[in-house]
């Protein structure tokens, strides 16, 4: 196995996950439930990301010529998801647990597009797209797990964080995360938008 092509993409997905800029995001979505249904959210969450970054990563390019669609087109509809998700932070319509289900949050926003997002997807199409041989696959396998197992060790281990800052810390981490969240978002589409206007310029 390549370690240096390993190390190369456990840390390009490891900084683009960002698993403790993740964290205050799990917490405000997961925060109002019990220990037992965080700790399902995060598996789900990670088994649903490393699902989604392996097809694209098998099939990517040809799913979305299939499709007719560019990535930043699929940049911006993961912005457009979140916007929605930061709005729900914002205005407190997500602090009542009981109005989505466990599942819910691990698939959505958490396990895509926070997780398995543009940024990963299209970091891993790409070094996919370089490999050699069957070592440069394995080493790409390999890193991409890796990267996943300490995301969920940092999603599991999260739960005393909530222990430490009562209800009322999770209000007000919960504030704070949707203005991330909203400036994740925007970010993506401004991203979205400069690469679709790049592309149209090179056109023409």
């Amino acid at each position: 196995m390549d370690l240096k092509l390993f190390g190369e993409v456990f840390v390009t997905l490891l900084v683009i996950v960002d698993p403790p800029g993740m964290m205050p995001i799990f917490l405000a979505l997961t925060g109002p439930l019990a220990a037992r249904d965080r700790n399902r959210a995060a598996w789900q969450a990670v088994a649903l990301a490393l699902g989604v970054i392996v097809v694209f990563a098998v099939a990517g390019q040809t799913i979305l010529a299939y499709l007719h669609v560019d990535l930043p087109a699929l940049q911006a509809a993961g912005g457009l998801l979140l916007i929605l998700v930061a709005l729900e932070l914002l205005t407190g319509k997500s602090d009542d647990p009981n109005q989505q289900a466990t599942s819910n949050i691990a698939l959505v926003p958490l396990g895509t597009p926070l997780l398995a997002g543009p940024g990963a997807i299209v970091a891993t199409m790409l070094f996919v797209q370089r490999a050699g041989g069957f070592t440069d696959y394995l080493a790409i396998a390999a890193a991409i797990v890796a990267v996943m197992v300490a995301v969920w060790v940092v999603l599991r281990f999260s739960g005393g964080i909530v222990k430490i800052l009562r209800p009322g810390g999770i209000e007000v981490l919960t504030r704070i995360a949707g203005l991330l969240l909203a400036a994740i978002a925007v970010q993506l589409i401004a991203d979205a938008i400069a690469a679709f206007v790049t592309q149209y310029l090179t056109m023409s």
